[in-house]
Parts: structure tokens; sequence; C-alpha cells
């Protein structure tokens, strides 16, 4: 049964789930690795809905290592699964690829212009190369290469051997009310969906058939797809005898020797979980519903394979800040490579550390990502003067690395919205924001932006591909004397007290009590007053004065934070454009 989450926030799930998998795989398997799972269809893009069912294990797999235990994460690459419909979004597909469904994904060739072999290792490659980058160590299984080279053969003959068994099992669901739909960003779903529309005219969703139930589906030898039924077969002999209903083809083999077909998704999944020895893995919580493929599986592992269920949590959703909830039916949706094109892998692997399975959460990818950082970064200064609470000092220290040591990281991570607004301002151009950021902090100067990346390199490929044109930066070329000569005596006022202490300002700290301490000297208070000390008309004061500052610098209301705005534009310029 799945592991129930305990509700107090200072736990560490990652800690629990470990005590529980180690504790069972001794009881299981004495001696022997530690077995954890997931599985992955490469059916389209691979989205960062799937990859909690990588993280989880994944953590969980880590710590064990850290105690010092053999532990193996197995990754199971689904692609031997139909390819069930042409997706939505994928460059380089159209719907001449309609002709490839009910292949195997591994026989269906790859997106136009990719270097890979097939529409599978396409997409493998690319969670391939996102979980290289996040640390994350596995050991990755394709599911074609075990059913073309007869791994399962065993298993397969053993199946067939006791579909009536099996049948039984699965009758006990067929009676019910179908449970009412629900969302599901598990791939496996997707082949539970798979076999159902791939099982044939005279077929159902588990391989019913009318002669009979069946729990193998070949793939035809003339078209190479699975729309077949199996009509016949003999159980001393193995013959097989199968008819495909989109080419009419017709062949008997002898199963024994026969390699090209696997078993339907709810017998698939539990022979695996004994082939293996998997002890842990996680699952969507579309699974906690009756004759869900991990329920019905639970009794097919033990009384046809004669293996056991793994432990683990049902996990909940993972969204876009800003968007909907991801669904890799349709194309576009955000992957691990395109979240570490913004982020460093280190707060990737935070939000999937620090929030308990079954809790949902959001990956931000609009303006959100400067508030993550930021906490990123505050956690990061509680944690190194010892402040941090155990909860949040354990997820901090399995974002930072794993059991193999520490993840590359940015040797002088400014804040992000800092590097952003500057990459926003330059436009990329290395000298000027060499200049800019040597400038926030005068008394040590950056001598090279290697310092600060790769943060550097997140934030300003964040501001090149998710930041709309029209929200960009663009620095007024000559002064708004218009606006500047519409002045009254107090608005040029203030102008002028900020032109006289550009100099002695000119830091992101001095800039920062100088754009705030204006309107506070010109209300008649010192410009270190806080603000318990001021009336509330001091914040308004402020903001006409921000947006004035705004439409002479951009042409805007708003825009990045004035003091780094102000470092980015240059004092020279500044001085222009402010009318002096």
């Amino acid at each position: 049964m799945p592991i129930v989450a305990q509700s107090t926030e200072t736990t560490d799930w990652v800690s629990r789930y470990a005590d529980e998998v180690i504790e069972e795989s001794e009881r299981r398997a004495p001696g022997k690795p530690v077995v954890v799972a997931s599985g992955l269809s490469p059916s389209g893009p691979i989205h960062l809905g799937n990859l909690r069912e990588v993280m989880t294990p994944h953590l969980v797999a880590d710590e064990i290592r850290r105690r010092g235990h053999e532990v193996r994460h197995l990754i199971s690459w689904d692609d031997y699964d139909r390819y069930r419909k042409v997706p939505n979004g994928v460059v380089g597909v159209d719907d001449s690829w309609g002709e490839h469904i009910g292949r195997p994904l591994t026989a269906v060739p790859a997106p136009k212009g990719s270097p890979y072999a097939s529409w599978a290792e396409h997409f493998k490659a690319a969670m391939v190369e996102a979980l290289g980058e996040l640390g994350v160590e596995f050991d990755g299984i394709s599911q074609t290469e075990q059913y073309t080279s007869g791994t399962y053969r065993e298993q397969i003959l053993h199946a067939m051997k006791h579909r009536g068994d099996i049948d039984a099992i699965l009758d006990q669901y067929r009676t019910k009310k179908a449970p009412a739909k629900k969302q599901s960003q598990k791939p496996l779903d997707e082949a539970e969906l798979e076999a159902a529309e791939g099982s044939g005219a005279a077929a159902d969703d588990d391989g019913t058939g009318s002669a009979g139930y069946f729990p193998y589906k070949p793939y035809c030898g003339d078209c190479g797809k699975d729309l077949t039924t199996v009509t016949a077969y003999d159980d001393d002999t193995t013959e097989l005898t199968y008819t495909c209903t989109a080419c009419d083809f017709s062949e008997t083999v002898r199963l024994s020797e026969f390699n090209r077909g696997k078993l339907v998704w709810k017998v698939d999944w539990p022979m695996r979980w004994a082939y293996e020895g998997v002890v842990f893995e996680p699952s969507g919580v579309d699974h906690s519903s009756p004759g869900s493929s991990f329920q019905v599986g639970g009794q097919i592992v033990g009384s046809i394979f004669g293996g056991k269920q793994p432990i683990g949590p049902m996990y909940a959703f993972v969204g876009i800040s800003g968007m909907a909830k991801m669904s890799s039916s349709k194309g576009g949706v955000p992957t691990p490579g395109d979240a570490l094109k913004i982020m460093e892998p280190q707060i990737l692997r935070w939000l999937y550390a620090r929030r308990r399975p079954n809790q949902s959460f959001k990956i931000a990818f609009d303006q959100e990502i400067q508030r993550l950082y930021d906490e990123w970064d505050k956690l990061e200064g509680k944690v190194a003067d010892g402040s941090a609470l155990p909860a949040d000092v354990a997820a901090h220290s399995r974002a930072v690395g794993t059991a193999a040591g520490e993840l590359p990281k940015t040797p002088r991570p400014m804040p992000y919205r800092t590097l952003a607004s500057v990459a926003d301002i330059t436009a990329g151009a290395e000298d000027q924001t060499l200049r800019i950021l040597s400038e926030l902090d005068p008394a040590d100067p950056l001598s090279s932006l290697d310092e600060v990346r790769p943060r550097l390199d997140r934030a300003e490929a964040w501001i090149n591909t998710q930041v709309p044109a029209d929200q960009r930066t663009v620095v007024r070329k000559e002064a708004d004397t218009e606006l500047i000569k519409s002045l009254d005596d107090q608005g040029r006022a203030s102008l002028r007290l900020l032109l006289d202490g550009l100099d002695s300002h000119w830091s992101l700290d001095g800039l920062t009590h100088l754009v705030y301490g204006v309107p506070k000297v010109q209300a008649g208070f010192s410009a270190d007053a806080t603000p318990k000390e001021l009336p509330a008309e001091i914040k308004v004061a402020q903001r006409t004065f921000f947006a004035l500052l705004y439409h002479l610098l951009v042409g805007r209301d708003t825009g990045p934070r004035l003091p780094t705005l102000l470092l980015a534009v240059g004092q020279e310029r500044v001085r222009k454009l402010l009318g002096e």
C-alpha cells in the first residue's frame, strides 16, 4: 500500500521514506541492493509533471546512498508502447505522422531535423540530458530492448498460461461503474490508454476478445502496428494466432520464440515489479481509484508473478506559474530542459525536494521566478548562519548536491532580478554587463562575468524567452524635453536632488538609499528615516517620483528596479535624460 505522508511541516519526508524503504528492502531481499523505480513514456516532450515521477524516487535513493547502502534507481523507458496520436506543437511533425499510429515508439521516425533514429530516442535524449544536469543517477531500461530480446519470455508465457486467473482479477472491476475521469501527468496512464486504443476491433482495453482473454498483444508482422487480435493460443505448443484489423494480415507463431509484442499494460507493470524486485515506486494521484493500474497491479503482482507491490507515495500535480495545468497530450508544455534554461539545477531540485509528494506546487516561468530566487538566496543565508529550520536545511542539502558531491554553482550569486534587469537593458552586451555589475559594489568589483555564471546566463535566457517584447526595457535615446518643461517646482526639485546625489551614491545600495530618500527629504524628513517614522503620504510621493523617473528613462510607468536601471543606463546618460 502507498505510504501515507505525515502532515507536520518539520518532517523531512525524504528521510522518512528512506527509513521505510531500507527496512522493506531488507525484509524482501536482505543483503541485495535497494531497488527504486520510475517509468517514463517518450511519446512526446517529457514535461515537468513527469519529472516528479523521477525526482521523488531519486531523492529517496540519494538519501539511501548517503547512508552507505547500495541502491539502483531504474527508469523504465516505455518506448515499446504504441504511438497513440500525433501530438500538437512538436516541431517537424505534421498529419503525415498519423500513418505511424499503432507502431512502437522506437519504430516511428524522429521529428524532422532530429539527429536521432526514432521518435522515442529523440524525446528520451532531451530528458537524459536534463537528468544529467540535475545530478540524477539512474539505470535506464529500454522496454523495446527487453521485449525484442526475449528477456520477458518466461513471464509472457506464464501470464498467458494463467490468463484465466488474470481475467478473473480484471473481471472484479469490469462490472463496477467506471470512476470519473481524472487528469493525470503520469505517462503510464498513456500506456494504459494505448492498450485500450490499440486492442483491435474485437478486443477491449485489457485484452478480451471474442476468442477469450489474452494478456499479450503482438505487433503485426506486415504493417508493424498493434491493431491486432489474438484469435487462438495453445498452452502446450505456445502456438499463437492473430489477425490485424489494419491490414488483414494473419499469422501463427510460436510465442516461445516470438519477440514482437508485449503484455497489456495492467499486466506489464506488475510483471516488471516482480522481475526487477522494485521496492519503491511513486504513482500519480489518479492511481488511487478502484480499477486503476496500480490497484489492479497490486493483486496481479502477487497472485500471478509471486512478487510484491512497491511501496511509495501518490504524488500530486505540478503546475506552471501563469499557465494552465500541464498535459502531455498538448504540445508546447514546458520540459525540464526548458526550466533549466532559466534556472539553475539547484533551484529546480529544491522545488521538488521541499514539498511532500502529495503537495502540488508550481514552477515559475513568469515574474515569480525573481521572487523564487529571492527566497532561495534568503534560505542560503539562513543555512549559512545556522538559523534555518531542520526541514529547510535538509531540502537545501538535497538541492545543492547528491551523495556523489555538490552540483556546479555560481561562484558569486548576485540577485537574479538584478541580473535579469541588467541583461534586459544591455541586450546581452558583455562589456556593458560587466561594467554595470562591477558598479553594484564598488568596494568589491566584479572582475569577470564568469563569477556570476551560470546564474547570469539563466537570467538572460529568461529575459529573452519568457518576457514579452512589449515588457522589455528600452532606454530613451533622447530626453523627453516636453515632460521636463511641464514639471512643477516640486518635480524639478526632486530631479535636482537625485542628480546632485549621483556621484556620492553610485552603487546599488547607494542609489537605493538615494531614490527612496529624495521624497523623504522633500517632505522635510531625513533620508535615513524608517517607514515607522514617516506618514503614509510618503509612500504616495515615492510612487509618484518613481513613475516620473521611469517615464524619463524608459517611457513607461514601470520598469526594472530603479537603482539597477540607473546603474545600467550609466551616470552620463542618466544626467542627459533627466535634463541636466
